[in-house]
């Protein structure tokens, strides 16, 4: 995989991969930047949002669960003091649905984070990580389970 950035002027820059997409990264205006694109680091939780998501969709429908609506939020606490790193993260994975089944989303989240998502490999090496799920009846949005799952 090859990706690059290309700098436009100040700190902004766009930055693309093999796929050719393009997305706009900057700065604050407190270091110079106009605030017109997304900070690295934001992308770097986006991507690992994006990757277990489409692991763990990808998984509970083949698992035949009618999910009417998902959504995977990552929180990410940083360090105070420069260079900012991750210090730990906490992954939560909300749906939507009629009757969906607990054990297919733990075994989904599971099979995510321990088989298929680089981005939570790579980042789980070197930063704790933590998984919640929420389980919410589309047709009255009562919340009918919730739990969490940490990786052994």
């Amino acid at each position: 995989m090859d990706a690059k950035v290309t700098w436009k002027n100040g700190m902004t820059f766009t930055g693309t991969a093999d796929t050719g997409f393009e997305v706009p990264l900057g700065a604050d205006p407190s270091v110079g930047g106009a605030n017109d694109g997304f900070r690295p680091l934001e992308l770097m939780a986006v991507s690992l949002a994006g990757c277990t998501a489409m692991d763990v969709i990808s998984i509970v429908r083949k698992k035949k669960q009618d999910v009417a609506s998902f959504e995977v939020k990552v929180h990410a606490d940083q360090q105070g003091e420069h260079p900012h790193v991750f210090t730990q993260i906490v992954i939560e994975y909300h749906f939507s649905g009629t009757s969906i089944d607990e054990a297919a989303v733990l075994r989904a989240i599971e099979l995510s984070s321990t088989k298929y998502c680089p981005a939570q490999s790579m980042l789980g090496q070197v930063v704790p990580m933590q998984m919640k799920y929420f389980i919410r009846e589309a047709a009255s949005g009562e919340l009918v389970k919730e739990g969490s799952w940490q990786p052994v």
